[in-house]
């Protein structure tokens, strides 16, 4: 064969071969989530289920806590997305659908771990003991993400896409050059959507991740819709396996099942703190309500779909689980609903008389100890308002 038509078969050889991938790209892009590997443990009926690689012994009194966590946190989404509605918040991120990827993630966490929020983890926020008035003060506006992020372990909200996955990735290199790592060390956990993966920073942060084998975690809750994007506009392959080209695993749980949830994110974050790197977990999930109380997703999405998946509720399946397993009577629900009722009140209550802060107040926190510049620039501006007081007084 001359060499020209040996390069040409070549040439041809390697188109098949690239169509072939495509094409078995596109299959595996297009199957559905429950033929591709899915950690779940509790399936949407109610029923455990075990899995080899994450054992999950649970107590009655965990399993009764996880479902309160579920129920309280969707009291509050509720009644924070009333308050908007009602004029009371500027805009609110629902976490309808999501709460057991979060209360699951959230509650595998040590006290020493830290995590790195979106603007929508109220989930991860309840677990780890913020008041629920610190989410309501950012979207009412009238504070910055006003929380020391260091009393819970639990960073301030990040809007901008993707950008808190290299936050992140830094922390966790620094808890390695603190030799924080071991099995009783560090480690910290990132939260993003499916459509943050298609964020550079996002694949920066898997880069330096990986080849510094930080103690990470990257927490992808995939609900399927990046505001009015669907998920195949993202990739041609599940969110899981792009770990494995930058070199580290990518594990798919089933995100309305706050047991797998909470199981899979533990072993995780025990490897993380155990130096063995980063991994990244695509909890498969659903976004039940709008983007934002700004979106109508009735513009872009099937009301079939969103009926498809209130049968895979994350709370009802908990407590179709506690039901059939007969761990509790069932005026245990009622006094959680009572409870969260009662949170939910307290919310409502607490955001309609909350204060204005004081002009000055947005020159505090803004270094962790006060300039010379800082400390001129509020003086002058103390000036400025002390200018008004006068003309008050001379009229």
């Amino acid at each position: 064969m001359a060499v020209k038509d040996a390069g040409q078969a070549a040439s041809s050889q390697s188109r098949g071969a690239r169509g072939r991938a495509s094409r078995s790209a596109a299959a595996v892009a297009d199957r559905p989530p429950e033929q591709a590997e899915l950690v779940q443990l509790l399936t949407p009926e109610g029923e455990r289920v075990k899995h080899p690689d994450y054992p999950l012994d649970i107590t009655a009194a965990e399993v009764k806590g996880l479902y309160r966590d579920l129920v309280i946190v969707r009291r509050i989404d509720f009644e924070a997305i009333a308050l908007q509605r009602q004029g009371e918040l500027g805009i609110w991120a629902s976490l309808l659908g999501q709460e057991a990827a979060q209360v699951g993630s959230g509650r595998a966490l040590g006290p020493r771990d830290m995590a790195f929020p979106t603007y929508r983890e109220h989930g991860v926020a309840w677990c780890r003991g913020l008041d629920p008035m610190k989410l309501l003060e950012l979207f009412r506006g009238v504070s910055h993400g006003g929380w020391d992020p260091t009393e819970h372990n639990f960073h301030l909200y990040t809007i901008v896409i993707g950008s808190q996955t290299l936050h992140a990735t830094g922390y966790a290199m620094g808890i390695q050059r603190d030799g924080a790592v071991g099995e009783d060390g560090e480690a910290v956990i990132v939260y993003f959507g499916d459509g943050a993966t298609s964020q550079g920073d996002v694949n920066e942060a898997f880069i330096y991740a990986s080849v510094n084998n930080a103690p990470v975690v990257f927490f992808c809750q995939n609900n399927q819709w990046a505001i009015s994007e669907p998920l195949e506009r993202q990739s041609r392959v599940p969110l899981y396996q792009r770990a494995s080209g930058f070199g580290f695993p990518g594990v798919r749980v089933d995100g309305n099942d706050v047991f797998a949830c909470l199981a899979v994110t533990r072993k995780a974050m025990q490897a993380a703190r155990e130096g063995q790197g980063p991994t990244l977990i695509e909890a498969y999930t659903y976004r039940m309500g709008a983007h934002t109380t700004t979106d109508d997703p009735t513009r872009y999405r099937l009301s079939a779909e969103l009926e498809a998946w209130k049968l895979k509720d994350p709370i009802e399946r908990v407590k179709q689980y506690l039901i059939r397993t007969e761990q509790v009577e069932m005026s245990f629900f009622d006094e959680v609903d009572a409870e969260a009722a009662e949170v939910g009140g307290q919310v409502r209550a607490a955001c309609q008389t909350m204060p204005d802060p004081l002009p000055e107040s947005m020159f505090d926190d803004v270094y962790t100890s006060r300039t010379a510049q800082n400390a001129a620039e509020r003086a002058e501006f103390d000036a400025y308002l002390d200018s008004f007081v006068g003309e008050e007084a001379a009229r």
